[in-house]
C-alpha cells in the first residue's frame, strides 16, 4: 500500500524479492498540472508495469476494499507513504502489516519526519519498520537503522536517499520476520516527537531568526512547499541559501551584486540567495536574479 515516488523503490524490492505480491493498494488517479490531465499515482504505473492486480479505493473505509482484500486472503500488508488504515483493514493479513516510516521513532511521528528533521537542524535520522496498529506511527519496532543528514542536504535529497535504503530495509524486515530472526519491541514513550503535517505558515521565513535556523528551513522545505517570503508585495520562495558575512535589520538587503547573488540580513548573521523564484516565474539563480531584477541594497524582504 503506498501512493508517491517515495514508496516505488520499496515496490521493486519486494518485486524482486521471493515474496509474492497479491495486488497494490494506492490513490485514484487525479488531475494534475495546467492541463488537469488525469494521471496515475507513481506506484500504480509502477505495478501496471509488473502486472501487479492494483485496487485504487476511493477511501480505506470503502466496503469493497474489505471484501477484495479479504479474498486475496493476505499474510501481510506491507505500507510505505499511504493513508492511515482503519481496523477492519488491519485485522485482514494473517501477519498483521509492516510500516516503513522515515525517521527513528518514536522521534518525528507524523505525516512528514523528513522536512521536520531538516527544518530543526538535526544531524541524524533514520528509518524504522514497525508493526501497524490503530494509533499512528505507535506500533512496535522491528527494524531501526539511522542515516546522517548532510550539512547543506536538503529534505528533497534526504527523501532520495532514504527511501533507496528503506527498500531494502522492509525486504530485511519480510525475510527477518519469515524466519523469527526479527521479533518487535515497544517504542519509548519518553522519546515521542511529532512531525506534523504542514500549513502554509511553516513555510514562511522569520528574518528575526538566525540565520542558521532560516537556512535549516529553506533546505527543509526544498523542493515543496518551498520556504518564502515577500518581495514587492509577493510571495519569493528560496530554495537554496548560505550563510554570509553581514549583519542589520532583519530581512534588510546587505548586498546586491550580480556575481554574488542578493545577501539579506537575518536576526543574527546573514545569508546569501543562491536559488530563488519570484512570484509567477521559474526557479533561477540568485545572481541571474540581481541582474535581471529591482532590487535594491536596503530594500526589505517580508514587508
Amino acid at each position: 500500500m503506498g501512493t508517491p515516488h517515495f514508496a516505488v523503490p520499496t515496490l521493486k524490492a519486494l518485486a524482486a524479492s521471493h515474496h509474492e505480491l497479491l495486488a497494490v493498494v494506492t490513490n485514484p488517479d487525479r488531475r494534475k498540472g495546467r492541463g488537469r490531465q488525469m494521471a496515475s499515482p507513481p506506484v500504480k504505473e509502477q505495478a501496471l508495469e509488473f502486472e501487479i492486480e492494483v485496487l485504487q479505493p476511493a477511501s480505506t473505509k470503502d466496503p469493497a476494499l474489505v471484501e477484495a482484500l479479504t479474498a486475496l486472503a493476505p499474510d501481510l500488508f506491507v505500507v510505505v507513504a499511504f493513508s492511515i488504515l482503519p481496523k477492519r483493514l488491519l485485522e485482514i493479513p494473517r501477519l498483521g502489516s509492516v510500516n516503513l516510516h522515515p525517521s527513528l521513532l518514536p522521534a518525528y511521528r507524523g505525516a512528514a519526519p523528513i522536512i521536520w528533521a531538516v527544518v530543526n537542524g538535526e544531524k541524524e535520522t533514520g528509518i524504522s519498520t514497525f508493526q501497524l496498529n490503530p494509533r499512528v506511527d505507535a506500533g512496535d519496532i522491528l527494524l531501526q537503522r539511522p542515516f546522517a543528514i548532510g550539512e547543506d542536504e536538503t529534505a528533497g535529497e534526504l527523501e532520495a536517499r532514504l527511501c533507496i535504503e528503506g527498500a531494502s530495509m522492509v525486504v530485511e524486515t519480510l525475510d527477518g520476520l519469515e524466519d523469527e530472526r526479527i521479533t518487535g519491541h515497544a517504542q519509548d514513550a519518553q522519546g515521542i516527537t511529532r512531525a506534523p503535517k504542514l500549513v502554509k505558515e511553516d513555510a514562511l521565513i522569520h528574518w528575526d531568526r538566525p540565520a542558521e535556523d532560516i537556512r535549516n528551513l529553506v533546505r527543509g522545505m526544498n523542493p515543496v512547499p518551498g520556504a518564502f517570503t515577500h518581495w514587492q508585495g509577493q510571495p519569493f520562495k528560496i530554495h537554496r541559501a548560505q550563510h554570509a558575512e553581514g549583519s542589520g535589520p532583519p530581512g534588510t538587503v546587505l548586498r546586491a551584486d550580480g556575481r554574488e547573488g542578493p545577501v539579506i540580513a537575518c536576526g543574527t548573521g546573514a545569508l546569501l540567495l543562491h536559488n530563488v523564484q519570484p512570484a509567477g516565474k521559474a526557479a533561477m539563480e540568485g545572481t541571474a536574479f540581481v541582474r535581471g531584477y529591482p532590487i535594491e541594497v536596503g530594500a526589505l524582504l517580508g514587508a
